[in-house]
């Protein structure tokens, strides 16, 4: 019993160290009236450095990104029985880091296809992975957001193009 009760207590240590620590760096970076230098990692940005537009608002309507999806049509109507299940499928799989309406872990959807292709949102919901090493706007965007990267839902093509037509409705 007191050999559970010490592991218990040490790995108790062992977790709460681990948690530790990590404010310290980010107060250290910005003093209160400064703006932050600009980094390596910025210059990487498919925006220029005299530009103050973050990458969640950058408008891009020809990048396509990396993956299985090369053309998506859109019907001038929203498919409101598709945009239905894609609503579910948000709320199960991509609410823990996606707000509809505010920046959280990931960005906001609302919009999203005002700045950016169809096949771009697809390939991103499909392929994180190689979209963020690979793709010059998913890399900034995974910079702006503190380097949380996008998990793989591991979305069939008709649950990530059912996720899109539920974009369409925001």
């Amino acid at each position: 019993m007191k050999i559970i009760m010490k592991s218990l207590a040490a790995l108790a240590i062992v977790t709460l160290i681990s948690c530790g620590g990590k404010e310290e760096k980010k107060s250290n970076d910005i003093q209160i009236g400064q703006k932050p230098a600009a980094t390596e990692a910025s210059a990487d940005s498919t925006t220029s450095a005299a530009s103050d537009v973050k990458p969640s608002e950058t408008v891009d309507l020809t990048n396509k990104g990396i993956g299985p999806i090369k053309n998506v049509e859109l019907a001038a109507e929203i498919d409101q029985a598709m945009a239905a299940k894609g609503m579910e499928v948000y709320k199960t799989k991509c609410m823990a880091c996606h707000k509809p309406d505010k920046k959280f872990i990931g960005p906001a959807p609302t919009g999203i296809l005002e700045r950016r292709t169809p096949e771009w949102i697809m390939n991103m919901i499909l392929n994180p992975e190689e979209m963020t090493k690979n793709d010059p706007l998913a890399k900034a965007l995974l910079i702006e957001f503190n380097g949380s990267p996008m998990a793989n839902q591991n979305l069939t093509e008709e649950e990530a193009r059912q996720v899109l037509e539920y974009f369409r409705t925001l």
